[in-house]
């Protein structure tokens, strides 16, 4: 039961991360994101941090909100014939994983790679690896949306050049680590070559 509290709490974040940053403004969802992050991690019993980690004290090392990093992205479509169309990852805790990918994003900073996770239910997944990965941020890579679990910055709709359809937010800036950046006894799938950007990415949940 407190891990479903945990899940509901994060999939509220999120819902009130979209929320705001479409009534106020993104800088603002941000804020809220990285507030209420460090009162999950630090206060609830699920938190992937470890009883002694400081960072249950000092707060997660966020870095300030970058404009620049927010894009809307068409999503285009990946065929089964493609190669790589299917990942699957072994995992310490829920065995093989098999994700299918769903698309590629076109960004100004290089396109990545969507995944559906296959599972019941379904969700997207895109983990980023960027130049910043080992350096001044988790070596493993960050994920950005993993709706399975509520991480999800929601989308909107063409922009005015007659593509149509929706477009993805893809907002570096909400960037996070997935749980093994924090517990060695978790084992999580990690950027795949696709999903891996050579410029540094200053942004999001840093090292």
């Amino acid at each position: 039961m407190s891990l479903l509290d945990y899940r509901r709490r994060v999939s509220q974040l999120y819902a009130d991360v979209r929320e705001t940053a479409a009534r106020r403004s993104p800088r603002e969802a941000h804020e809220l994101w990285r507030t209420a992050r460090d009162e999950l991690y630090a206060t609830h019993v699920d938190s992937p941090l470890l009883p002694d980690d400081p960072r249950r004290r000092t707060g997660l090392p966020v870095a300030p909100y970058d404009p620049d990093l927010r894009f809307t992205a068409p999503l285009e479509g990946a065929g089964p014939e493609e190669p790589g169309h299917e990942l699957r990852v072994t995992t310490g805790t829920d065995g093989e994983v098999v994700f299918t990918r769903l698309g590629r994003a076109a960004t100004p900073l290089g396109p990545l790679d969507l995944w559906w996770l296959s599972g019941y239910g379904g969700g997207v997944w895109l983990p980023v690896r960027d130049g910043s990965s080992g350096a001044t941020s988790y070596g493993g890579g960050r994920y950005l949306l993993d709706t399975v679990k509520g991480a999800d910055l929601g989308a909107v709709e063409g922009d005015d050049d007659g593509d149509g359809g929706q477009r993805l937010v893809l907002d570096l800036n909400f960037l996070y680590n997935p749980s093994c950046a924090y517990d060695p006894e978790w084992a999580c799938p990690l950027a795949p070559p696709g999903d891996r950007l050579e410029a540094v990415v200053e942004a999001g949940e840093l090292a």
